[in-house]
């Protein structure tokens, strides 16, 4: 031998060359695989209560945020709680206060192949803020909202309020798509939007009531609170439909449908990897990986032999 030009043995050659055709291989077909993923499987959500209000203190310049929600679900779960307490630093000699207190408070989302819908149910509920201890800013008999979001079919929408509302200290009388602004004298005011509802082709949202909060309390160290409620929203999105391209579905115990496209080839024994992936996408991957390995051998032979002569 010359120097540093060393030659590889033949074997060795032809050992590598396979290693590296084979590594490329499921590089390949996991590119194949992720190019037939799944349709959009739909989603829905519910919640009961979300705040989102900022508390300012008399003691002191910043504003403490108050943001939490109750009962909040995504598909598929659901919930059931009539009790939400908060605690924020500087309000209420540090003490956690009440926020909602219900008798029902129940909040389901679920989401199949071909429907995704989202429900909310609250009943004899008392909502309060921070420096409002006494005075509940709404209290209400009943509220629904339901979002039905379907495959082929425009989702529906709905919010329902049944029975009495109480605006601090006040009752009111609510109009359907339309906002209600209710003052109480050195409290402040509350702006409410009830049964808000939004769809388009696939997606569906249900809100019974919206409250815009400006309050005054000047109570347990709240000089003022402002922001928004939101009480029982229901959302959803309808499952696309679509199907893996020459697959079937996926049943309830988790095993696939057998390949549905035309030029497709069934497995044969225990190659169920083939049968997930269908034969017509393999088969250009298969044919590179024989010709790689093709090449590999011919070359390492070329070079055996020349090394012998």
């Amino acid at each position: 031998m010359n120097g540093k030009n060393f030659r590889m043995p033949a074997r060795r050659l032809a050992t590598v060359a396979t290693a590296t055709a084979l590594a490329a291989g499921p590089v390949a077909l996991a590119g194949a695989g992720a190019a037939h993923a799944t349709g959009d499987q739909g989603r829905a959500s519910a919640v009961i209560l979300r705040t989102g209000l900022d508390v300012s203190l008399l003691n002191k310049t910043v504003n403490v945020p108050l943001a939490v929600s109750l009962n909040q679900v995504e598909a598929p779960r659901s919930a059931e709680k009539t009790a939400l307490t908060a605690r924020l630093d500087g309000v209420n000699g540090g003490r956690a206060f009440n926020v909602l207190d219900a008798e029902t408070a129940k909040s389901a989302a679920s989401v199949n192949s071909a429907r995704a819908e989202g429900y909310t149910n609250l009943a004899h509920a008392s909502v309060h803020v921070p420096g409002l201890p006494l005075l509940s800013l709404i209290e209400l008999d009943q509220v629904t909202s339901k979002a039905v979001c379907e495959t082929g079919k425009k989702p529906v929408a709905s919010a329902n309020l049944g029975g009495s509302v109480t605006v601090l200290g006040k009752k009111v009388t609510l109009t359907t798509g339309g906002t209600t602004e209710v003052k109480a004298a050195g409290i402040g005011e509350v702006r409410l939007d009830l049964s808000k509802t939004e769809t388009t082709s696939r997606t569906a949202a249900a809100s019974a009531l919206e409250l815009k909060v400006s309050v005054n309390p000047l109570k347990l160290n709240v000089a003022e609170v402002e922001g928004t409620l939101t009480l029982a929203k229901a959302t959803c999105e309808a499952p696309s439909g679509a199907q893996p391209s020459g697959a079937g579905g996926t049943d309830p115990a988790g095993g696939s449908g057998g390949t549905g496209g035309t030029g497709g080839t069934k497995a044969q024994g225990g190659e169920s990897g083939l049968a997930e992936t269908g034969g017509s996408s393999m088969t250009p991957y298969l044919a590179g990986g024989a010709i790689a390995l093709v090449v590999a051998g011919g070359g390492a032979v070329a070079l055996a032999r020349r090394g012998r002569s």
